[in-house]
């Protein structure tokens, strides 16, 4: 009889994470949990000390600070796997995991499921001729060292790649593997386990290998597999439902995706909305129920693609497939710099981000060549950005792994000002009124079309009454809107003053907020 010893890699919501685990331990089966190390040690402590007392579950000690696209999501999954290998010798499935996922069957109809066929279910393709990367960068994940996260060190991800390149320095891929590429979500059993396993204590130069290759969670057990398994025993699938928009970000699941759900041929889902409650609740008392009359259709991805692809005129499973994912999260702070002067804005973004290591964006909604992060081609031209705005915002608070971040925007996009205000995360607008000569008015009627670049000063002179009162009017707009949270900084205000308002803004100390304020030439143009 199969039993399945579940690995779970989580870095949040202790809580959640003690009832996920006492919810699959309920009908037998076990669970290993590696408890990401950046993550509190009060939190960690929470859930070893909660499931101290089930014979079920092993917490795992050796814990991993992880890094999205790092080895060390690899190193993370072989500590559990040990753990659970040793702590479990009648387990005869490993089964991968996240907090974000549950059950969408029963223990029963599990276990049933993994018994009618000896085999291994892993997704596993060509990584060279499959297709199956779609965005950034491919060969190069293998054939370079990366030392370096691109979300969180982006300009030394880049350099220490091209580098390589222009030096040349290659390397070889271990001769006797060929290098697959799939879903990290697998299900292996136990002696395929105890293989990879014995592999890795092997072949220190493999282990080397896939150290510093990029997303290596997407290619090392994938490519173990296929190398020592023979391929009769691989279905290359995941049991685990997931699915992801246009723009490669996962697709998350409410209170009313419940029957579409249990109507897919897998055996979990993720993502679970955190704040989709009756769905956990209801999923979360499925897995020991016993149930077996499940009725599969696997009609979800072509229901979401119909979907997305007609708009939201319908209300089958309720306005929220994306919708709702288009929050930014309630427990999220926006950051908002405008000031008609992008250079002046700029200067002070500058300083925030050094002073105060909040993530900051120029101008993403103004100027086309504002540098983004790759997320999936959302990002690639203003016209994407405008129309999407809250899930490239809240995709840049996942980027940058924060929960507060700023950006510039001018006084003229109050939609998106509003917009943003509108949302249920928590919106500050700090407003730089800046002095406007001659001179500058003039230029800035050239740049934006209002006159030709052969135009003669004199000429544009009848202008400049037109663009100031224009100027004016935006700022007029803003204070009229009365939104929360918003706050001036002018040129004109003394040092004090404007300290003030960057204290509030950035609730931050008077005295780091004073050295902003007396950031030398920042209203120069």
């Amino acid at each position: 009889m199969s039993k399945i010893a579940f690995i779970l890699l989580c870095h949040k919501d202790p809580e959640a994470i003690i009832r996920q685990a006492r919810q699959l331990t309920a009908a037998g089966d076990v669970i290993a949990i590696h408890f990401d190390a950046s993550a509190s040690r009060r939190a960690f402590n929470q859930i070893r000390d909660e499931l101290a007392d089930d014979p079920n579950a092993v917490v795992v000690t050796r814990r991993v600070r992880c890094g999205w696209g790092e080895w060390s999501l690899v190193q993370a999954t072989l500590n559990a796997v040990e753990a659970a290998v040793a702590a479990f010798p009648r387990a005869t499935h490993f089964y991968m995991l996240s907090g974000d996922c549950m059950a969408i069957k029963s223990a029963r109809f599990a276990h049933r499921f993994l018994e009618a066929e000896d085999v291994d279910y892993i997704e596993s393709v060509d990584f060279f001729d499959s297709g199956w990367i779609k965005t950034g960068i491919r060969e190069d994940r293998l054939i370079y060292r990366h030392y370096f996260n691109e979300r969180n060190r982006k300009w030394l991800f880049y350099l220490a790649l091209n580098m390589q390149r222009k030096l040349g320095l290659k390397r070889e891929i271990p001769a006797d593997l060929q290098m697959m590429i799939g879903s990290q979500w697998w299900c292996l059993r136990r002696r395929t386990i105890e293989a990879i396993l014995a592999f890795t204590r092997a072949r220190p130069d493999v282990m080397r290998f896939f150290r510093t290759t990029w997303i290596p969670d997407e290619t090392f057990f994938q490519t173990l597999v296929r190398h020592l398994i023979p391929e009769t025993e691989i279905r290359s699938r995941t049991l685990t439902f997931l699915m992801f928009t246009d723009y490669g970000m996962p697709v998350t699941f409410y209170n009313d995706h419940y029957d579409l759900l249990l109507g897919q041929n897998y055996l979990f889902a993720r993502k679970i909305s955190p704040e989709a409650a009756t769905l956990k609740d209801r999923l979360g008392a499925l897995y020991a129920s016993g149930r077996d009359d499940f009725q599969t259709s696997d009609e979800g991805r072509r229901l979401f693609e119909f979907l997305t692809g007609r708009g939201r005129a319908g209300r089958r499973f309720a306005p929220r497939f994306w919708e709702n994912e288009g929050s930014l999260g309630r427990d999220r702070e926006l950051l908002i710099l405008a000031c008609k002067k992008w250079h002046v804005a700029k200067r002070l973004a500058g300083a925030i981000r050094h002073t105060t290591n909040v993530p900051s964006i120029d101008y993403l909604f103004n100027e086309e060549a504002t540098p983004l992060p790759d997320l999936g081609g959302i990002q690639t031209t203003l016209a994407k950005r405008t129309r999407h705005r809250r899930a490239l915002m809240r995709m840049l608070f996942d980027h940058f792994e924060t929960n507060r971040l700023l950006i510039c925007l001018d006084p003229a996009n109050i939609e998106l000002i509003e917009d943003f205000y509108a949302d249920r995360s928590t919106t500050r607008l700090l407003e730089m009124e800046c002095e406007f000569s001659d001179d500058y008015l003039i230029g800035h009627a050239r740049r934006v079309g209002l006159a030709g670049q052969e135009a003669s000063a004199e000429a544009l002179v009848p202008l400049l009454h037109t663009v100031r009162y224009d100027i004016s009017f935006e700022s007029d707009r803003l204070r009229v809107a009365g939104f929360a949270n918003h706050l001036r900084l002018r040129e004109r205000a003394s040092a004090e003053d404007n300290a003030e308002a960057l204290a509030a803004f950035l609730t931050i100390p008077q005295d780091k907020a004073r050295g902003l304020a007396d950031l030398p030439h920042l209203f120069s143009d």
